[in-house]
């Protein structure tokens, strides 16, 4: 579900947006000062007291949720980690409120301190018998109020000595453990320090440097997506310690903006981060994140559900059912049997974490949308959702990792109800067109295939921080093949990037060459020359390092009825066309790519590889990696195939003309094939390699790993004349007798050219077509005009459906004629004209303002 602008405004009670244009005070006015237009001030203290209540109950639980066996993990947890950090604190030297942690000139150790201080305080206040040396304990909540204090006296307070280092730190993460220790000291700070909340939230205010005079900015682009949600709930929960009716107010309406799906024609404050109608998260303004920053955002949505319940701030119903669409067309297709898929991590890929616990923030927030859904089979079905991924996970999420016991006890009823039979939110057989963040996921019962492309709307990878090193083409065509009850961290995860080398990433073209890391480019995180605008988050900085745009326009594809067409051209990113036009400074390093069209037609049983065009214009050898794969050191492996002339392939070596190969991992029990479509040389290397975790994130622990790594692809030489060329059809679980039978299958390339890429597929009645370039282009009875993604099928009884997609996004119409019969229309988008022409069909379909989102048509033969 998603909702209109004007449509969300009407979710505001009427006396929410009455207030905002009658409030008493600025919106961070001193407590008491600022009032609710036309509102008693007895219902405005209700209020207030129902926010504090509701957001002790969300993060330290009920008395019943507490009580239940289930919560004692995780109540355990909150209490030993309060443990943790009191024993840390008494071991504390000079400069330091907690051990290990000095701080000073450390924007980390400051924000860590203060996560640590909720933590401890958070122990106190948690409703059972967990931790009886804590609960309640008036000494320790004092000294809590006591560390507040220090740390503003010594490192906080003094604006002209803070706000070093990142600036999350200074404006949502001190902000965040401190205004939930406000809330929950709340009677300690009122008998202990009574100016010291009120001396806090000033000080937050004034940290708030990207926003306007202390409060949001929704013009700043600091202020958008995740972060959004993070301040304004955290200005929530401001406002209900200081009885500040003006500051939730103005904070509510700031956070309904999040709950708007970003219109590209329409931008609201010129915003590209959040979610769109194809179920595309952006953060960062270009960085495909829904699995990182997305997963942030949804779970402070719900939080804020629960902390705002019950009061007259939020029309909560209709936007818990825009959050359950999120859940449906944004989450559900990139997470596979509990894992969340790399393409949507950013630089979270380079992390430790594995994708299974990147879900826990997924799960707990399918399990309290469940019990908020008003709706009963909704609600039935996000309960199923939940069950599904415990049931089908190999690593199953772990309650202890949720933010609520509250959430704990509800998981634990789910898995206990046999009403809501565990189920996916979306059919096993699908193909998911993200074509707004330029990522496509093909899902199919065994496996599902997932594409991540850039373009010059969406970045080609995202480094930061010195997390994710070596990312260079982590948008060029890298793809991630999951296969059924795989255990996803030996194939994938941190490892897979560690062991793999960039340039070899599965599905990649690529010249091949050293390039350096940030680090050792420049010798911090960060490129720094202040006078050609490169600070450490300065704008430059996101455009031509952190996380840079391609140049190409060409995209995206088509996607009908679970089959789809991708198209991409490859092409340089940004800093080497400005660095190449001298707009940037001498010492700036940027890497120039390769070259070449590619396609992907995604189908039942295999997914096909184009690949034409690839060159080097700097006369590097490039590789193009049909796919990539690892495994443990003493894995039982098998790799066996044919060559073109029938002859068993050798083993690993040089460059062979093949027929057909097939990996194998017998102790996973899985099994991929690739068959050539085109004589192509190709190579093979199975090899043990040992590299350490800190090659891709410098804050990973000094871990060696060691993997079997397994590569096929081609090779173009260095100076060669001609353009290379691939066509493989990459086959999931195929065994030797299938992948034989390709040789004279239903498999068909039409085209294989830098113009024209397109196939057939005999027993789907299917043509796929992506075309690259101006002018008619024809393939398997289909003329096509221009640029653009085109899928046809065929039924026995005659039917044709059709989907047209502009993958440049900058097309008004495209034409398209089916040479044969003449056909009829029975259904059709909005935007699709249908006539007769001599030898055929002719599709008009108007493009513009689609944002490469595909059209259909469905035809049948006759003239009615």
């Amino acid at each position: 579900m998603s909702l209109s602008r004007r449509a969300l405004l009407s979710l505001l009670p009427a006396a929410t947006v009455a207030g905002q244009a009658a409030l008493a005070g600025p919106a961070n006015a001193a407590p008491g000062s600022a009032r609710w237009g036309g509102r008693p001030a007895s219902a405005a203290a209700a209020d207030h007291a129902r926010l504090l209540a509701n957001t002790v109950a969300t993060f330290a639980g009920t008395p019943e949720s507490n009580a239940r066996p289930e919560a004692a993990g995780k109540l355990a947890a909150i209490a030993d980690t309060a443990r943790t950090w009191l024993a840390a604190w008494d071991a504390a030297g000079a400069g330091e409120l907690f051990a290990g942690l000095p701080l000073g000139d450390n924007d980390a150790h400051l924000n860590a301190s203060y996560q640590h201080l909720y933590e401890i305080a958070l122990a106190t206040v948690a409703p059972g018998d967990a931790a009886p040396d804590l609960r309640g304990n008036a000494a320790v909540r004092r000294r809590v109020v006591e560390g507040l204090a220090w740390l503003h006296e010594r490192y906080y307070g003094d604006q002209s000595a803070g706000y070093y280092g990142n600036w999350f730190h200074w404006e949502i993460g001190i902000s965040t453990h401190t205004s939930r220790t406000l809330v929950l000291l709340a009677e300690e700070l009122a008998a202990q320090a009574p100016e010291l909340t009120a001396t806090y939230v000033a000080s937050m205010d004034a940290y708030l440097r990207n926003g306007e005079n202390g409060d949001v900015d929704l013009d700043s682009r600091f202020h958008t997506g995740a972060n959004l949600a993070d301040i304004t709930v955290n200005r929530v929960l401001q406002g209900a310690v200081t009885g500040d009716e003006a500051r939730i107010v103005k904070a509510v309406a700031d956070l309904t903006t999040v709950f708007h799906p970003i219109d590209p024609y329409d931008l609201r404050h010129g915003v590209t981060d959040g979610f769109y109608a194809d179920g595309s998260f952006l953060q960062h303004a270009s960085v495909a994140y829904t699995g990182s920053y997305g997963t942030s955002l949804l779970g402070r949505v719900t939080q804020a559900f629960s902390v705002l319940a019950g009061t007259e701030y939020l029309a909560r119903a209709e936007l818990v059912e825009v959050v359950r669409g999120w859940l449906v067309n944004s989450f559900a297709p990139v997470v596979f049997e509990g894992w969340m898929m790399e393409l949507v991590r950013g630089r979270a890929v380079s992390r430790t974490t594995s994708g299974y616990a990147a879900v826990a923030a997924v799960v707990e927030a399918a399990v309290d949308l469940s019990a908020a859904v008003e709706h009963p089979e909704r609600a039935r079905e996000l309960r199923g959702y939940v069950r599904y991924l415990r049931e089908t996970s190999p690593v199953a999420p772990d309650p202890v990792g949720f933010v609520s016991p509250v959430s704990v006890a509800r998981y634990a009823d789910i898995l206990a109800d046999d009403s809501a039979p565990p189920a996916d939110l979306g059919p096993a057989a699908r193909n998911v067109a993200f074509n707004a963040m330029d990522r496509t996921v093909h899902r199919r019962p065994g496996y599902a295939f997932a594409l991540a492309r850039s373009s010059r709307r969406i970045s080609r990878y995202e480094y930061m921080s010195g997390e994710n090193l070596m990312p260079w083409f982590q948008g060029d065509g890298a793809h991630y093949l999951y296969l059924s009850g795989q255990d996803q961290t030996r194939a994938f995860g941190v490892d897979y990037f560690t062991a793999v080398p960039p340039h070899r990433l599965a599905g990649v073209t690529a010249p091949v060459e050293e390039r350096a890391t940030v680090p050792e480019l420049y010798g911090q995180p960060f490129y720094d020359n202040p006078e050609a605008g490169f600070t450490a988050s300065s704008e430059a900085q996101n455009t031509y390092v952190y996380f840079p745009c391609s140049t190409n326009a060409h995209s995206g594809g088509a996607s009908l009825d679970g089959f789809g067409a991708v198209g991409l051209v490859l092409a340089d990113d940004v800093a080497w066309r400005d660095k190449a036009a001298g707009l940037l400074p001498e010492d700036f390093v940027a890497y120039r790519n390769a070259s070449g069209v590619r396609s992907w037609f995604l189908l039942d049983e295999e997914v096909v590889l184009l690949a034409a065009g690839v060159r080097d214009p700097a006369g590097r050898a490039v590789t193009t990696t049909v796919d990539a794969r690892i495994a443990a050191p003493e894995a039982d492996l098998a790799v066996t195939g044919r060559l073109a002339d029938g002859r068993p392939w050798p083993g690993p070596g040089a460059q062979q003309r093949l027929s057909w190969l097939r990996f194998a991992d017998r102790d996973a029990n899985t099994a991929v094939g690739y068959a050539f479509l085109e004589p192509t040389e190709a190579r093979v290397d199975l090899a043990t390699v040992t590299r350490n975790r800190r090659l891709v994130r410098t804050a990973n622990p000094d871990t060696p790993v060691t993997k079997r790594v397994f590569t096929l692809g081609t090779e173009l030489p260095a100076g060669a004349r001609e353009p290379g060329t691939l066509a493989c059809a990459l086959v999931p679980g195929a065994d030797e007798e299938r992948l034989a039978a390709y040789a004279g299958g239903p498999l068909t390339v039409l085209a294989n050219t830098e113009r024209l890429q397109a196939v057939a597929h005999r027993e789907l009645g299917l043509v796929g077509v992506n075309s690259f370039a101006p002018g008619r282009h024809r393939a398997g009875g289909v003329e096509v005009e221009g640029p653009a993604s085109v899928l046809v099928t065929r039924a026995p009884d005659g039917t044709v459906s059709v989907a047209v997609a502009d993958p440049t996004t900058e097309r008004d119409r495209i034409a398209v004629t089916l040479r044969g019969r003449a056909l009829r229309p029975v259904e059709l988008d909005g935007g699709v004209l249908v006539r007769r022409v001599p030898g055929g069909t002719r599709l008009t379909v108007t493009t513009r303002r689609a944002y490469g989102a595909s059209l259909t048509a469905r035809l049948a033969p006759g003239d009615r």
